[in-house]
């Protein structure tokens, strides 16, 4: 059991059976518009070939990387939309919680 300070979310604790059965689940979301889908349908399984093949330490290793990029990205991606000045961030977060409410 995890206590609060074991917390790390950089850590990945999901199986290889817990991650192809989530990419299982957004497949079968997509097929329900397959044709409009196919490309990300594609693409999913793609994803679920390799996190098959892949050992467990280097997906551990590419889970790091995935959080960091994202991070990274949604926070340029944020500063991209408003006027690239650094104190708007705040804002752009105010409006990030607003749509999540």
């Amino acid at each position: 059991m995890n206590t609060k300070s074991d917390f790390d979310p950089d850590e990945l604790v999901l199986t290889k059976k817990e991650i192809l059965s989530f990419c299982d689940r957004v497949i079968e979301k997509w097929e329900k518009n397959s044709i409009k889908n196919a490309n990300n349908i594609l693409a999913m399984n793609s994803v679920k070939a390799s996190v098959f093949w892949t050992d467990d330490e280097s997906l551990k290793a590419i889970w790091r990387e995935i959080l960091n990029w994202t991070f990274e990205l949604l926070y340029e991606n944020a500063l991209a939309q408003g006027n690239n000045d650094e104190s708007s961030w705040s804002d752009v977060l105010k409006r990030l919680k607003r749509k999540n409410d």
